[in-house]
């Protein structure tokens, strides 16, 4: 589905910006069949060894404008910080029918309305860091005037480097930022605090890293692969009086414990997530 998607696109797929995540998914759409004739990279920092790369896989790098045919879709991979000079200066790429799609953190529908048209069809979407490796996890939300096949088109660019799952109100994207975007950091703090708790208690330091590191990467691939939910996969290696439960008494507490302090951590990046919208 995806690769015969992007290989019906009429015209090209324009990248602005090539940075980590934008280059992830430059690759991940060419692996899926986007001919490299129809990818446009827009990005004056890129080094030259960057661009002579992309260059001979027949990608155009940094054209002049009006060389670039209407494009079917403008993927705004810049960082927000940069957004208010970077998204005017391609603003004329938009034509009818051109599908806007950002990977901005915190930028609004509104603040690219405001740049690209009130009509324009705009994706909004934020990915997490696993797209470098194809395994992050992208959520979505729709402008009004985004058709089905747009939505199409956005799941398979997006799908390139993980699942895609879609919201209907823009209002939720700073939650779910807080729980994806976010959430790495969270299992990587798992394995790290995992490893200082096994150093505390006799193992040596670098030992007890590496297990912590493998046990969590190991959890996370064995629910990826798991029909079961993730309480289920909890209760199934909780033996009644053992170790493991012991310890889930403590991480469990209703007062102090892993469950209050969640919730407590994705309500403050929500809130974060919209102070920074403004």
């Amino acid at each position: 589905m995806s690769e015969s998607v992007l290989k019906s696109l009429s015209g090209p797929v324009v990248l602005l910006g090539c940075g980590k995540m934008g280059s992830a998914m430059l690759e991940g759409w060419l692996k899926l069949g986007l001919p490299a004739d129809k990818a446009a990279v827009l990005d004056p920092n890129l080094t030259a060894e960057s661009a002579s790369a992309l260059a001979a896989k027949g990608v155009l790098v940094n054209p002049a404008h009006a060389v670039i045919a209407a494009p079917s879709v403008l993927l705004l991979a810049v960082k927000p910080q940069v957004a208010p000079e970077a998204l005017p200066a391609v603003a004329a790429l938009v034509k009818p029918g051109t599908l806007v799609v950002s990977v901005m953190a915190g930028r609004t529908m509104a603040f690219m309305g405001n740049i690209f048209g009130a009509d324009a069809a705009i994706v909004r979407s934020i990915p997490n860091t696993p797209a470098a490796i194809g395994r992050g996890v992208s959520v979505a939300v729709p402008s009004p005037g985004v058709t089905q096949a747009q939505k199409d088109i956005t799941a398979a660019l997006l799908g390139a480097i993980g699942i895609v799952e879609w919201v209907d109100d823009e209002a939720l994207m700073d939650a779910a930022t807080a729980v994806s975007g976010s959430g790495p950091a969270y299992a990587f703090l798992l394995a790290e605090v995992m490893a200082q708790a096994g150093a505390a208690a006799g193992l040596p330091a670098d030992l007890s890293a590496r297990i912590a590191r493998a046990t969590v990467a190991g959890a996370g691939a064995l629910m990826d692969q798991s029909d079961l939910s993730a309480a289920t996969l909890r209760q199934n290696v909780t033996s009644p009086g053992g170790t493991t439960a012991a310890a889930l008494a403590v991480l469990m507490d209703e007062g102090r414990g892993f469950p209050p302090l969640m919730v407590e951590a994705v309500a403050a990046a929500t809130r974060r997530g919209k102070e920074l919208a403004g």
